[in-house]
């Protein structure tokens, strides 16, 4: 009895453990299977689609400018001397001709009176010259004297009076920049800059020198009734451009309010370095609600005049050395690059010229290791992904599970 039970012991335990080592045996086994096939599954690289279609009857886009008063004038001193007082300062309303500053210019009323003094000086020698002129002048009727005496008394006077003008005009000019002794506002418009203070030295048409030794001007003064909008506009988008159109304005100090501004003129010429135009409007200012050097986001919208054009992501471009290339997935998920030719760029899309039919599967941001012939497997893009503005365009038996 002990024996059999024993043996039946032994039997169980052998069971138990035959059962225990084939059941390790089926783990590995499926182990390694599910390790096959999630493997060849991570081969195939998972992708998105996209399907081109027409452009939009009109084109919008959305372009950072720079808004500036519609006058703006630095203001330069004519005289040396030092800043005897300022009357205006920073955001001051000022009318043409309001005084903005003063400037005590000792050396140059010295000039003044000197030249004063010098007219006098020859209008002094023109009236001697003029007297004896007419006194020769007369004698010489009588035949008294001789008419060549006659003739250089005429010349005395003529010289005496044409150094007369030339002393008035150089009495002229001193007068004139008397009255640069005070510096004016040269049209209604607000202080905007002031870079003086009392006693400050100034010099003749430089202002103070800053820290550089250029020049500065001593004040600012901008009109800001109207403004104008100078926008940078790409090459290829130069097109929008067309009399009557408007732009929508937005500033970052009135958020959720837009202005309107109407559109003045072009550059008609692109700069180099940027492949772009500079394109102005004309934005009025109410209240002066807008200031000179404001950024704004300026949104234009024109008519579309290639509207039959099919349009793509800009992301789903590949740079070849053949050219420009898009990854068109066929109906048996294999990749097959196209040649297409492109038109206006933008950062979000791109017009297509040629190479594309509106029934294609375009993959949206192909990977760098991406060959031609290799499967794919089309996917649905979490939600939030495809910022590109374009539909998927996936097959539904693909995205079971896939997100």
């Amino acid at each position: 009895m002990a024996s059999l039970s024993r043996k039946f012991i032994l039997g169980a335990g052998a069971c138990a453990v035959g059962l225990y080592v084939a059941f390790l045996v089926v783990d590995r086994v499926h182990a390694v299977s599910t390790l096959r096939a999630e493997t060849n599954a991570g081969a195939i690289p998972d992708v998105s689609v996209v399907s081109p279609h027409r452009t939009s009857p009109k084109v919008s886009l959305t372009l950072p400018g720079n808004i500036d008063a519609w006058y703006q004038a630095p203001i330069y001193p004519q005289v040396s001397g030092y800043v005897k007082m300022w009357y205006k300062d920073y955001g001051a309303h000022v009318k043409q001709g309001d005084v903005l500053a003063e400037i005590n210019a000792p050396a140059l009323d010295a000039e003044y009176a000197q030249a004063k003094a010098s007219l006098a000086s020859v209008m002094a020698k023109y009236n001697l010259a003029s007297v004896t002129a007419n006194r020769w002048r007369a004698m010489g009727k009588s035949q008294s004297v001789s008419g060549q005496s006659v003739s250089v008394a005429n010349a005395n006077e003529q010289s005496a009076n044409a150094e007369v003008q030339a002393a008035q005009r150089n009495v002229d000019h001193f007068e004139a920049l008397e009255r640069f002794k005070q510096l004016v506002a040269p049209f209604d418009g607000i202080v905007t800059a002031r870079s003086v203070n009392v006693g400050d030295y100034v010099h003749n048409g430089g202002g103070g020198l800053n820290a550089t030794g250029s020049a500065s001007e001593l004040f600012t003064v901008a009109d800001t009734d109207k403004l104008r909008l100078f926008v940078s506009v790409p090459e290829v988008f130069s097109y929008v451009l067309q009399d009557g159109m408007t732009a929508q304005v937005t500033v970052p100090q009135y958020a959720g309010r837009t202005f309107t501004a109407k559109y003045l003129t072009t550059s008609k010429g692109y700069d180099p370095n940027t492949r772009t135009a500079i394109a102005e409007f004309v934005l009025d200012n109410p209240g002066h609600l807008l200031w000179p050097g404001t950024f704004a986001s300026v949104a234009l919208t024109a008519k579309n005049t290639d509207a039959n054009l099919y349009e793509i992501p800009s992301g789903s471009l590949v740079f070849e050395e053949k050219g420009m290339q898009v990854a068109v997935v066929d109906a048996t998920s294999h990749v097959h690059y196209a040649n297409v030719q492109v038109g206006r760029m933008a950062d979000s899309s791109t017009e297509i010229l040629s190479g594309l039919k509106p029934t294609d599967r375009i993959i949206n941001n192909p990977p760098a290791d991406l060959l031609e012939g290799d499967v794919v497997h089309v996917v649905t893009p979490a939600r939030g992904y495809n910022e590109s503005g374009f539909a998927s365009d996936t097959d539904s038996s693909d995205n079971d599970g896939d997100e």
